[in-house]
């Protein structure tokens, strides 16, 4: 069986970045039948020659989605050019998960921070940060990463690969800088503040599945969507935030269309 549609399937199916190795463990048995005596670096090579010829093949303007790189592995997506369309379409799914605003500012806290403990999330926000960590933790969108080396050896904590794949990131340093951040927050909050009749929005905010997207929806880039419907949106909830504690508003999840 050809290699390039056995690929192009396994990466479809997948509902999370399957790694070069993982592929090269599903196909290996048929390339072997195929080209009897191949060395498995030969396979390798050649599994990744064939992902860079797809990853071409769907950059084309006649492809709505593409094959990218996300977390260590490949995986498919919407084009930031169906921006509106998929909008429209996320929109009309209710979102895997929600986050409180508190949960949001402490994500943002581990991400530019990290690693980073507790008492040192808590003196940026300028509130306990303890109930928040353990919702972001369930959520598996943050993870430890050791202990630190002074009096009372606090747990440090980072972002998860989880973090990586909800947002379409590659690593980290994809990540806008401080600067961006804090720009797009502003805008976003303005543009919801003017929404609809020009009674005050609910304050919420649809994070970017990919580099570059609009915080307030309105740029040029769009949501970055899997085959199976995979999209996050984090909003704030009714209720002021607890001098002591901050709960998350929560959702049922969607259930993902095949």
């Amino acid at each position: 069986m050809a290699l390039r549609p056995q690929l192009e399937a396994i990466i479809y199916a997948a509902e999370t970045p399957i790694s070069l190795d993982q592929i090269l463990s599903l196909v290996k048995e048929s390339v072997l039948a195929e080209t009897p005596g191949i060395e498995p670096a030969e396979i390798k090579s050649r599994i990744r020659a064939t992902l860079e010829e797809l990853i071409a093949e769907y950059a084309g303007a006649d492809h709505g989605i593409e094959i990218r790189q996300v977390a260590g592995g490949y995986r498919m997506s919407t084009k930031p050019e169906q921006h509106d369309v998929v909008r429209a379409f996320a929109k009309s799914l209710k979102p895997p998960f929600r986050l409180s605003l508190p949960a949001l500012e402490t994500l943002a806290v581990v991400a530019y921070r990290q690693p980073v403990t507790v008492p040192e999330i808590s003196e940026i926000r300028g509130v306990d940060s303890g109930g928040v960590i353990a919702t972001l933790l369930d959520r598996k969108l943050i993870t430890t990463a050791g202990r630190k080396a002074v009096i009372g050896r606090p747990i440090l904590y980072k972002t998860s690969k989880e973090f990586l794949l909800r947002f379409g990131l590659r690593d980290v340093n994809e990540l806008p800088s401080m600067e961006e951040f804090e720009k797009l927050l502003a805008e976003s909050f303005q543009s919801d503040a003017i929404a609809g009749d020009g009674s005050p929005a609910e304050e919420s905010l649809s994070l970017p599945l990919t580099p570059g997207e609009d915080f307030s929806g309105e740029g040029e880039s769009s949501e970055a969507i899997s085959p199976t419907g995979n999209t996050a949106e984090i909003a704030d909830g009714d209720e002021p935030e607890p001098a002591n504690q901050e709960e998350e508003t929560e959702t049922p999840a969607a259930t993902k269309p095949e």
